[in-house]
């Protein structure tokens, strides 16, 4: 038996030579019972790839979009049976791009497009608009009083004097500019959605209903002639154009875009496999690192499945980060397994020395990864807190696949000996200064006063000027259209063409005015929705204001011939009251049936976030000044009002939420070093990639809201790997009575290729999604692996300069 020293542990050629009762208690149970935990693993694999396969759904609902604890929102949803039309919707826009919405074919088509709509599953049926629905009325006033009707005339049969009517009655309906466009070449469809589907009782599968629209209107009005190909990202070239806006569409195109991101997590392992193949040259041994992260991915998604969770356009992320992150840490496993077999060692011994070394490591790593993960819970918005538990599932799982599974599995495979040879050979080479070993060197010197006081310098000059920019951090969307797609998708040249082509913008911010039963039509009630109507419409990206005000002031002067003094608010209630009555026939939504819930609707030019700050701080102060017990003036509703709530739980969370993952970490941390010394050297780096990652969004006119929210959280999670590896071996050595400078040394050869190895191998797994049509997962991507390879950086050169100045002595 030839014996070595590696972190004090012999070189065991021959397993006889080898105790099977040393070890941790772990240790035994793992490789003292190999081939039942094979079985094991095995059975768990089939059993979970089952409900992967079987069971596994891809969705995303409205209300998990929302935060429910918010204020704003539980006004909302405490009042969402009075406010028909303010909760989730569609808007459809049928374009004649070869003339005008007078033309009969044109008309035909608009009412098919109705009709697919009226008996679409999930559409709110009773509050359709559109010029074919008999809810749309004209009103004007006469010599002998009040005239109406519906717009559509009933004698209409296509003719040119029926043509002339429809014309003359949209004029007198006052809706150029809401459902008919400003140039009379499209008109709307508003297309209010249920809750849940009334037949299944479910949640209304917005996929669903997204394809329904591309395939009955799209498919068949647009497309006709053309085989009936379409794709949400292309436009007909025919006479009609459909377009459609709304919650439910986006979402639908969000998921048809994320069908197409699954070719990424295809690439992505091709990289990764490519990666791990060029650093080892070994075929059998990159194949079960590969392989026991695409378990790890297969044991979470079925683990998903059985828990009753459907991933959706935020959680279909998750399996990417675990793959990655799975390989990175098999990468570790891998590379102390070689370098043992390389001095000999029998490749069971090699696999429970590597156990032995990096198992706690490795496991307060994926803790962190974990904490990362799990505080996303602290933001209440139910599709992060999905997010949060879909990956903490697979965080978990990689405990089992990664840090247990595939070193029994190399135990028995081992690496090729040409591999272990020539791992040992550039071992040697680097410690000759030679390859690699120059890099060392060179990092080594990170550990000297002038380099480390150089580097020091560099770092706080970075983080000054990073939280300099980053102090312009934005919270909320900072573009218009829909930002999760990108700017030449179909949905935003759809949402570019009806904000040009229409006065009012599918941006609704809607304050509520609750009442008594019968108090939305008393005077002061009436007098005090008008003055906020009026302070609304002041603001800057207000382009109007609707509420019962307006229409029962155009009905009080329509009484008195219309004469313009009388557009007022009446002080008589006999007055107010018939206004009521009529307004509510042709605009049923302005007040509910028992007249305790009346909104006030601001039209926003966007939905930018500086937008709804201005709107959401006048209308707040103007109900915290005007509200009384007879009434109550409640934000928000509306696209825009839950937008707004959205971004101040974003806002509120941001800090709160970096707080506990960093306080998260450092505890790890601590229970791994039980050094404060070695926790600031571990932390410090991570935060100045976190302030350098704000930095970077600013730069790139990227605001934190939902999508980019967890990106500095998982940043800091994963990126305290690369520490706990290196900072683990150095300590190690430090303690073993190394000055600090061999220890280093010791420590980046041992580890260092690998730290790089993972920084690299996690870039890879998410870089490929900026090119993704989805544009918030390209800003992930774009963020993530900013962080991954500033904390490889950071672990690399900034861990020596600190532990320069305080870890000179091992603690």
């Amino acid at each position: 038996m030839a014996i070595q020293k590696l972190d004090s542990m012999p070189v065991i050629r021959e397993l006889k030579d080898f105790d099977a009762r040393s070890g941790s208690l772990l240790e035994r149970l793992i490789f003292n019972h190999r081939r039942l935990v094979i079985f094991a693993c095995l059975l768990v694999t089939l059993v979970l790839s089952y409900f992967a396969a079987t069971r596994l759904e891809l969705n995303a609902s409205f209300e998990k979009m929302i935060p429910h604890n918010q204020p704003f929102i539980k006004n909302y949803l405490e009042n969402r049976h009075a406010l028909r039309g303010l909760g989730s919707s569609v808007r459809v826009v049928v374009e004649n791009t070869q003339g005008d919405i007078f033309d009969p074919h044109y008309l035909e088509v608009l009412k098919e497009v109705n009709d697919e709509l009226f008996l679409t599953p999930g559409v709110d049926r009773a509050w359709i608009k559109s010029l074919w629905t008999p809810a749309v009325r004209w009103t004007e006033v006469t010599e002998e009083g009040f005239r109406g009707g519906p717009v559509m005339p009933d004698s209409y049969d296509g003719s040119v004097q029926g043509a002339e009517q429809l014309r003359l009655n949209i004029a007198r309906a006052g809706i150029v500019g809401s459902l008919v466009g400003n140039d009379f070449q499209s008109s709307m469809i508003f297309v209010p959605l249920l809750d849940k589907d009334p037949v299944t009782g479910q949640s209304v599968d917005y996929h669903a209903f997204s394809r329904l629209l591309e395939e009955k209107l799209r498919g068949k009005f647009e497309y006709a002639g053309s085989n009936g190909q379409h794709a949400a990202d292309q436009e007909g070239t025919g006479k009609i154009k459909i377009r459609v806006i709304g919650f439910a569409k986006l979402v639908g195109d969000l998921i048809d875009g994320l069908m197409k991101v699954m070719l990424y997590f295809g690439v992505a392992a091709v990289i990764a496999t490519a990666i791990i193949y060029a650093y080892t040259r070994c075929v059998r041994s990159t194949a079960l690192v590969v392989s026991c992260s695409a378990v790890a991915v297969a044991w979470q998604l079925g683990l998903v499945a059985l828990l009753g969770y459907a991933l959706d356009p935020f959680s279909i992320l998750v399996p990417f980060l675990v793959f990655a992150i799975g390989v990175s840490h098999g990468a570790q496993k891998m590379n102390g397994i070689m370098q043992d077999v390389g001095r000999g060692t029998h490749q069971l011994v090699a696999a429970r020395y590597t156990f032995r070394r990096l198992f706690l490591a490795g496991l307060t790593a994926l803790l962190a990864d974990a904490v990362g993960f799990a505080v996303l819970m602290l933001i209440d918005i139910p599709v992060i807190q999905d997010l949060a538990i879909t990956a903490s599932i697979g965080v978990a799982v990689l405990i089992f696949t990664n840090l247990v599974l595939l070193p029994v599995l190399l135990s028995y495979t081992g690496v090729s000996q040409a591999a272990a040879v020539r791992s040992l050979v550039e071992e040697g080479e680097e410690r000759r200064g030679r390859g690699l070993g120059a890099l060392w060197n060179l990092l080594d010197r990170f550990t000297e006063r002038r380099w480390a006081s150089v580097t020091v310098a560099v770092a706080a000059l970075l983080a000054v000027g990073g939280i300099a920019v980053s102090s312009q951090l934005q919270i909320g969307d900072l573009d218009p259209g829909a930002p999760e797609l990108r700017a030449d998708s179909r949905y935003n040249r759809d949402n570019a063409y009806i904000t040009e082509h229409y006065s009012l913008s599918s941006d609704l911010f809607a304050v509520m005015v609750k009442t008594p039963p019968e108090g939305c039509l008393k005077y002061q009630t009436l007098v005090e929705a008008d003055r906020l109507g009026w302070l609304l419409q002041q603001q800057p990206g207000v382009q109007a204001t609707v509420s019962l005000v307006d229409a029962v002031r155009q009905i009080t002067a329509g009484t008195y011939e219309g004469n313009p003094k009388w557009l007022t608010v009446a002080r008589n209630q006999d007055v107010l009251n018939y206004g009521a009555q009529q307004a509510s026939v042709n605009n049923p939504d302005l007040f509910n049936n028992e007249c305790t819930m009346m909104p006030v609707v601001a039209y926003l030019s966007d939905h930018k976030a500086e937008t709804l700050e201005r709107v959401v701080q006048v209308a707040d102060e103007f109900a915290r000044e005007h509200s009384t017990d007879e009434r109550q003036f409640l934000l928000a509703a509306g696209s825009a009002g839950i937008e707004a709530a959205t971004n101040i739980v974003v806002r509120e969370a941001n800090r709160t939420m970096l707080i506990y993952v960093y306080l998260a970490v450092i505890v790890l941390c601590f229970i791994t070093f039980r050094s404060w010394r070695a926790v600031v050297v571990a932390v410090v780096p991570l935060m100045l990639t976190s302030i350098l990652c704000e930095a970077l969004m600013v730069w790139l006119g990227m605001g934190v809201k939902v999508a980019t929210l967890p990106v500095i959280a998982l940043g800091v999670g994963i990126g305290v790997d690369y520490a706990l590896y290196l900072l683990s071996v150095q300590l190690a050595q430090q303690r073993d009575g190394l000055p600090l400078a061999q220890a280093y040394k010791n420590a980046v050869a041992f580890t260092g290729k690998v730290v790089a190895l993972i920084g690299v191998t996690l870039a890879a797994g998410v870089v490929t999604w900026a090119w993704s049509p989805i544009k918030f997962q390209a800003d992930m991507g774009i963020l993530l692996t900013f962080m991954f390879v500033w904390n490889m950086i950071g672990a690399l050169v900034l861990i020596p300069a600190l532990s320069h100045f305080l870890l000179r002595k091992a603690h």
